[in-house]
């Protein structure tokens, strides 16, 4: 296996409220290998922890790639802007991720077409952002890349965020959109975005989830199936908001160890060997 970071830059636009934090995406590349059939073009799974646009949970970052990885995929993991930044920044470093992937693919043996993104709470939302915002213009100009090469081509949606109105999660509306809240917070409400060019997507949530409710998930699932684009959703009955893997390896609290919910990954894992 390979470990490497790849700083990824962006033009953003000159009205951006922007630190000067330094993106970064963290590789996580297995080797080919002749006894291995299609180790020289693997899915490639980018992960967006959550962290409300405040921070990022380590707890949703790495151990998260090293399970992808053991499940025969490419892992990545984007540590994006958060505040004092906000939007749209986070969205082109994401976009950014998925155009830099694709462009080294032969070297880093990623099927160019099979270019996921993946993300937990607030970091679902910007994976949903970007698998419906994807034909924005201002993204290619910030971008500079053709042929809409930022294009995931699916989402994993972890108990993501997707509405900054009603059944929203506060502390991501305001530390993504700051004073830009009112102006915003319908516009980046994802279950209104939907339409036919939206990617497919996987979505899991639980049913017990007060921070963000399931209505987040099924809201978007809803417009998902309107707009006639795949979908596969997953709802637990137990566990609290962040459960991660739901196992030992990322459980900061016996809470957040819940078996019966640990199978989401595989059930991922098998909906993109279906793409």
């Amino acid at each position: 296996m390979r470990y490497l970071e790849k700083e990824i830059h962006v033009k953003y636009p000159a009205d951006a409220k922007k630190d000067g934090y330094q993106p970064v995406l963290a590789c996580y590349l297995q080797n080919r290998s002749a006894d291995i059939p299609g180790s020289d073009r693997r899915p490639a799974v980018i992960i967006c922890p959550g962290g409300a646009y405040r921070r990022r949970s380590d707890r949703e970052g790495e151990p998260v790639a090293l399970r992808f990885l053991a499940e025969g995929m490419q892992a990545f993991v984007l540590q994006y802007s958060v505040e004092p930044s906000e939007y749209p920044c986070a969205l082109l470093e994401l976009a950014a991720a998925v155009a830099v992937i694709r462009e080294n693919s032969e070297a880093w043996s990623v099927d160019p077409g099979r270019i996921l993104v993946c993300g937990f709470s607030a970091g679902g939302h910007l994976a949903a952002a970007l698998g419906t915002l994807w034909k924005e213009a201002f993204i290619g100009r910030a971008l500079g890349y053709g042929n809409y090469q930022w294009k995931p081509d699916g989402m994993i949606l972890c108990y993501p965020v997707i509405s900054l109105e009603e059944y929203g999660h506060e502390e991501s509306r305001r530390y993504l959109l700051g004073s830009r809240e009112k102006e915003l917070a319908g516009k980046l409400s994802l279950q209104r975005r939907v339409s036919a060019d939206t990617v497919p997507a996987f979505i899991w949530c639980t049913q017990e989830d007060e921070q963000v409710p399931m209505e987040n998930s099924l809201l978007f699932a809803a417009a998902l199936r309107a707009n006639h684009v795949s979908l596969e959703l997953h709802i637990y009955e137990k566990g609290e908001h962040g459960l991660s893997l739901c196992d030992e390896t990322t459980a900061n609290r016996p809470s957040r160890i819940v078996p019966d919910n640990a199978g989401w990954l595989g059930a991922a894992v098998r909906w993109i060997r279906r793409h």
